[in-house]
């Protein structure tokens, strides 16, 4: 059965969250305590920012319905007529057989896209307030113009995470996830990719007000699902390692995205810090990604 966009419209609401203003002016990107430095997240540098504003949540399936209403927008993923679904997502885990590449906890699943987000029988009519997901860069970009906005810059998205403090490790501080009485993001919890004990309530995502903000009053800036950028993803080095990932982005198209999501965990994925930085090919959507709208101040 092929999934359809059309029973998700009735979802839409096109109401825009709650906006933070930035002044700008000095910041900086990337940390003296790089934990991994190949996605070249410890090259501090110092940056100018004009001010600008952001949406206090993640773009959510009710608000992306309400622009595909609008519109009449088809996504990178219903082009294609499949989606990259984590694997315990689905209802049969085990109906797709494991690919042979390193990461078989993923699937290509006909039909995945963002009303049907693990293929045709799943919906987004009981989650209008989780983030949307299966979202490429050029969707990203399309939603964002339409809300009136635009995606960010790196340095205007860390600046945003920090909401204010220094160079906190976290959206909230310093303090690490213990999966047992501080969970304050949409990560996982328990062995990846085997066990996921479910502490903080959510296997997959999570609506986007259900974890609390950071001091600038931003939700999900750490987990849930990775918010792209405007930036091809791009490593600051010279080294010889650098250029060779540097060839390999530009060759694969890749876009940097921020923020970590639901499956990252300190011992497979610990990029749910806020320096932390991830590239992946521009049209790629998968169950874990999605967007949040900036805006020229």
């Amino acid at each position: 059965m092929q999934a359809d966009a059309s029973e998700a419209l009735a979802i839409a609401d096109a109401r825009r969250p709650e906006i933070v203003h930035f002044s700008g002016g000095s910041s900086h990107v990337g940390t003296r305590r790089a934990e991994i430095p190949q996605d070249g997240e410890g090259l501090l540098r110092t940056v100018k920012l004009r001010p600008f504003a952001v949406e206090a949540c993640l773009v959510t399936n009710a608000r992306f319905a309400a622009f595909v209403a609008e519109t009449g927008y088809v996504t990178e993923a219903e082009t294609f007529g499949w989606g990259l679904v984590f694997r315990r997502l689905l209802p049969d885990p085990e109906a797709i057989s494991p690919s042979a590449s390193a990461t078989p906890w993923w699937v290509m699943c006909d039909g995945a896209a963002w009303f049907a987000p693990e293929g045709p029988g799943s919906h987004v009519r009981d989650r209008a307030d989780h983030p949307v997901t299966h979202i490429s860069w050029a969707d990203a970009q399309a939603f964002a113009a339409w809300a009136g906005g635009r995606l960010p810059t790196e340095a205007e998205w860390e600046h945003a995470a920090r909401g204010g403090l220094e160079d906190p490790r976290f959206p909230w501080g310093d303090r690490e996830p213990d999966e047992r009485d501080f969970m304050p993001c949409n990560i996982w919890q328990g062995r990846f990719p085997y066990e996921n004990t479910r502490a903080d309530g959510w296997l997959g995502t999570s609506p986007v007000t259900a974890f609390a903000p950071n001091r600038a009053g931003l939700h999900d800036m750490a987990g849930n699902v990775w918010e792209w950028t405007s930036e091809p993803f791009m490593v600051r080095s010279q080294t010889r390692a650098a250029r060779l990932r540097n060839e390999e982005a530009r060759a694969m198209k890749q876009k940097l995205l921020k923020g970590g999501s639901f499956l990252c965990h300190r011992s497979y994925c610990y990029r749910y810090r806020i320096a932390a930085r991830s590239g992946v090919p521009a049209d790629s959507g998968a169950s874990n990604s999605g967007l949040r709208v900036f805006y020229d101040a």
